[in-house]
């Protein structure tokens, strides 16, 4: 079945439907991953958007259930040019055309994904609607009406679980978080308590945790639905308790430490980005996903992208914070060693 995409700017591409057939209307983001297309699928953070991979072949290796990051998608649409249709892997359990009409989620194939991908570079982030239905200017004014707004309660749990039996506990606080961050802290002989998005400091503070941890998500941190987050991090922030804040984390953080933040052109959707430690001035590759930057200057960021020159980190002393995914799902591990960081925060907290 003919698929359509129409952007807000007016431009049209064509192309077919696999997965779900149906429309969708969202904020259309390119990916750079060549791999890890499942975490990337199913990661919160995509909440309201519709991804784009720039890579032309993508399900070469199936579905994996043990690699997603949710059962859920969050995702409006996906995009890309080939989906392959015979995937090979001795875990494979699926192909993903199968899996979007298991999810309802609409996949558009067979556009030119290298000509919409630049379109958005040179342009900036769109809004576009996918139809079935030849595009009319009701379509196009759909697309430029639409916003992403309150993402974070969207995606955010709404009780405490608790995972894992480890010495150290560290309190998550959940906008959107991937699975793979619970892991991550598990394999480092944590204790993992995920609260949502807006629970209180005295709530997170009743199980006494050594730690907090700030997850991804989505959405912009200036929604005026992520302000009751932004107060009760200003609390916590006096205690002194030791702080790990990834992506959207990152830039919650910021702004209660008084930074302003701003969305970017086009965003870091990838498993590539290169990142400098302004302490050491070593180079780590990164995976990321955000559409929104800290504004700090340079020498109050601990880590910046090497491309563009963005604040990709900020060191407070106990507490610390990046802008790309250290856990390294759907992309290098490189940085995995800040996980390490905030467990010798939290010893340190502990013992002092």
């Amino acid at each position: 079945m003919t698929a359509y995409l129409i952007l807000e700017n007016g431009r049209v591409f064509q192309g077919e439907f696999f997965g779900a057939a149906g429309e969708a209307v969202g904020e259309v983001v390119f990916t750079t991953g060549m791999t890890g297309y499942l975490e990337t699928i199913t990661d919160p953070g995509y909440h309201g958007q519709i991804i784009l991979q720039s890579f032309p072949l993508i399900g070469n290796y199936g579905v994996i259930p043990a690699d997603l990051e949710k059962d859920s998608i969050s995702a409006k649409a996906y995009i890309c040019k080939y989906p392959c249709q015979e995937p090979s892997n001795y875990r494979n359990e699926g192909d993903l055309d199968t899996f979007f009409m298991s999810k309802g989620i609409v996949g558009v194939k067979g556009i030119d994904t290298r000509a919409l991908a630049k379109l958005i570079r040179d342009n900036g982030v769109m809004n576009a609607k996918i139809t079935s239905q030849p595009p009319t200017e009701a379509d196009r004014v759909q697309a430029a009406a639409y916003k992403i707004e309150a993402a974070i309660p969207a995606v955010s749990c709404k009780e405490v679980k608790t995972y894992g039996s480890g010495n150290l506990h560290v309190a998550l606080l959940d906008f959107g978080m991937k699975d793979s961050l619970v892991k991550s802290l598990m394999a480092r002989g944590c204790k993992v308590s995920v609260f949502p998005h807006d629970a209180s400091p005295n709530m997170i503070m009743s199980m006494r945790p050594d730690g907090i941890m700030l997850s991804s998500g989505p959405g912009d941190p200036a929604d005026p639905t992520n302000q009751v987050i932004i107060d009760n991090l200003k609390e916590l922030i006096k205690l002194d308790i030791p702080m790990f804040g990834v992506c959207m984390g990152h830039l919650l953080l910021a702004r209660a430490k008084g930074f302003e933040t701003t969305k970017m052109k086009f965003g870091h959707h990838g498993s590539n980005q290169p990142v400098k430690d302004l302490k050491t001035g070593r180079v780590y590759i990164s995976s990321q996903n955000h559409g929104y930057a800290a504004v700090a200057a340079r020498e109050d960021c601990y880590f910046v992208n090497v491309n563009d020159g963005s604040c990709e980190g900020m060191d407070y002393g106990r507490s610390f914070s990046v802008q790309f995914q250290p856990e390294g799902r759907s992309g290098p591990t490189d940085t995995a060693f800040l996980f390490d960081k905030f467990v010798e925060n939290m010893k340190e907290a502990r013992n002092a």
